[in-house]
């Protein structure tokens, strides 16, 4: 009778089991970072600051549209709580 007993050292569920857990991880990780790439917006001028003050957008923006950096003026509106002194 041969002996029926083989031992192995290499467990191919386990591999596996690993394989998997790395690959869920990495897509939970792809989809949180496309999620937070989603949703992130660009600062834009706001309309109720230009109906507010009766200024143009141009006057605290760099850009005459608005948005975007702002002029020294308009950094001291913003450090000024957006209102004008």
């Amino acid at each position: 009778m041969q002996n029926m007993n083989r031992t192995s050292t290499a467990k191919p569920t386990t591999t596996v089991a690993v394989f998997g857990g790395v690959v869920g991880l990495m897509a939970i990780i792809v989809l949180a970072a496309g999620v937070l790439v989603v949703s992130a917006r660009q600062a834009s001028a706001k309309p109720e600051f230009a109906a507010q003050t009766k200024l143009p957008c141009g006057q605290c923006h760099q850009n005459p549209a608005g948005g975007g950096a702002l002029k020294p003026f308009g950094q001291k509106f913003k450090a000024n709580g957006f209102k004008l002194k």
